[in-house]
């Protein structure tokens, strides 16, 4: 087993949709060279490649069941071996429940990497159903706006390409945010206590400008990382 220190380190992004883990995860893989990590885009990366698991994976889907935690697990090991993880990745997605977060913790020591920190992005509820619920996109060339935050300069024109054909995605709606909130605040406080028990786990706000959230985020990389 390698030392600690020189062990790579892998961050985790706990979040409700709309925190903005995606976002902030692709500039944290811009200032510190790791690779983020999804585990949907990871399922069907494998998938088109005709892994074992990615076989596995597409029989399940195909049968209109759930990938189980084993054929995510395989997934995320196979990715996880190969050479551009050695500087650090991100997970975004996994683990969801205590289970998962033990099968990650054995995995991680079976590959020679090391738990850096698991990372909560805080919300405010109230918000964030209007936030999520406020988008909306130019359907020309998928510039976002918002009804509140972001409208466009001319009211029904898009300021990039000029169109005035918008669209919204059909669950950005108030009931459904605040359902999808709900169950991950129930799916999540396991993980929020087991990462706590293990010393791992740090807050950010995630409820300001975006750059703040990143400064704030970057700091806690750079410290788990050095």
């Amino acid at each position: 087993m390698a030392d600690t220190m020189t062990q790579t380190a892998v961050l985790i992004l706990l979040g409700p949709p709309g925190a903005g883990k995606g976002t902030q995860a692709r500039m944290l893989e811009e200032k510190f060279g790791l690779v983020q990590l999804s585990t949907g885009d990871l399922l069907r990366a494998a998938v088109a490649a005709g892994t074992d698991a990615g076989q596995q994976a597409k029989a399940v889907m195909e049968a209109g069941g759930l990938v189980s935690d084993e054929i995510v697990l395989a997934i995320l090991k196979d990715r996880m071996a190969e050479p551009d993880t050695r500087k650090g990745a991100i997970l975004d997605g996994f683990p969801r429940t205590a289970k998962q977060a033990a099968a990650l913790d054995a995995l991680l020591e079976e590959q020679g990497m090391r738990l850096g920190a698991a990372i909560s992005l805080e919300v405010d509820d109230e918000a964030m159903v209007e936030r999520v619920s406020g988008r909306y996109t130019c359907a020309n060339c998928g510039e976002g706006y918002h009804d509140s935050f972001k409208k466009p300069a001319v009211a029904g024109v898009c300021d990039k390409c000029g169109s005035t054909d918008f669209k919204r995605r059909a669950d950005d709606n108030a009931e459904t945010v605040g359902a999808r909130l709900a169950a991950y605040h129930e799916q999540t406080a396991p993980l929020i206590t087991y990462y706590e028990g293990k010393g791992a786990l740090k807050r950010v706000d995630a409820m300001g400008e975006i750059d703040r959230i990143a400064g704030d985020l970057a700091a806690i990389v750079a410290e788990v990382t050095a």
